[in-house]
């Protein structure tokens, strides 16, 4: 399995070259389409005591649209190479009904991990662009360009939504060294917990991905929190989890080597936060 179309969303307002740079080095480690997307709504009319007191003009209109367009160049000038293949999408409307719309023709979509300053006509909300794209999406803290996924921490818990966050992460699975499943699991439990780990090995071992070693936690308040305590702990490179009942922010995510991501993000020693598939 591989990657054939990855996406990632560039802010309109923002500079994010290291995640524009870490998505260029994913596309060409994947031989993949490399598709940036950008979004500016065009807010309304402000009215009081049913008089309208300001509006977007069309010369306000004009501008979102040559900042959009701005922003196609500069994404161009940073992921362009002499055979990386792109696209460029633009659109004036929400950036998370445009994200999750372009979605659609890719694999994998690369997002920030906080929501940029400013509105939700400006600003991409992560967690409302990872439950309305319904693809598996990889959250990208500040200041990482580059992802080694060697050790990958797998969040598991018996959902749907972790199922085919392991199956969409496969491409990544099959190039690690070190595969370890988690799970948090409560007061008696431990042994239907492995039973579960060691199916979820023995799916792995037909992709031929060694999983293991496996880790059952005693669920103490947040199986989250845990969760990322563990993968910066084992320094693990990426975390894979199933977007649903963890945070609000995406699926998979990485830290940086040298730091500890302040929740869980990322992209280049990796620790995720939440879900998105």
């Amino acid at each position: 399995m591989s990657y054939a179309s990855l996406m990632v969303y560039v802010e309109a307002d923002a500079i994010p070259e290291r995640r524009v740079r870490l998505a260029a080095s994913l596309a060409d480690k994947f031989a993949a389409m490399l598709i940036g997307v950008s979004a500016l709504a065009i807010p309304p009319p402000v009215v009081a005591d049913g008089m309208v007191l300001a509006e977007s003009t069309d010369d306000d209109i004009e501008l979102m649209r040559a900042r959009l367009a701005d922003k196609g160049n500069w994404f161009r000038g940073i992921a362009g190479g002499d055979h990386r293949r792109l696209d460029w999408h633009a659109a004036l409307d929400f950036p998370a009904e445009a994200l999750a719309r372009a979605a659609r023709s890719a694999d994998l979509v690369l997002i920030g991990q906080m929501k940029a300053p400013g509105n939700a006509y400006r600003a991409l909300d992560p967690g409302e662009a990872v439950l309305k794209m319904g693809r598996p999406t990889l959250v990208v803290p500040e200041g990482v360009n580059s992802l080694s996924a060697e050790h990958i921490v797998i969040g598991w818990k018996d959902t749907r939504e972790a199922r085919q966050a392991v199956r969409d992460a496969l491409p990544f699975l099959q190039e690690a060294t070190r595969v370890t499943i988690v799970e948090a699991c409560g007061p008696g439990e431990e042994k239907t917990a492995l039973g579960r780990l060691d199916d979820v090995a023995r799916y792995l071992s037909h992709h031929r991905i060694k999983g293991g070693p496996k880790v059952m936690l005693e669920q103490k308040g947040s199986g989250a929190q845990q969760l990322i305590r563990i993968a910066q702990e084992e320094r693990a490179d990426l975390l894979v989890t199933g977007a649903y009942g963890h945070s609000r922010l995406g699926e998979w995510a990485a830290r940086p080597r040298d730091r500890l991501p302040g929740r869980v993000e990322g992209a280049e020693r990796a620790s995720p936060d939440r879900r998105s598939l």
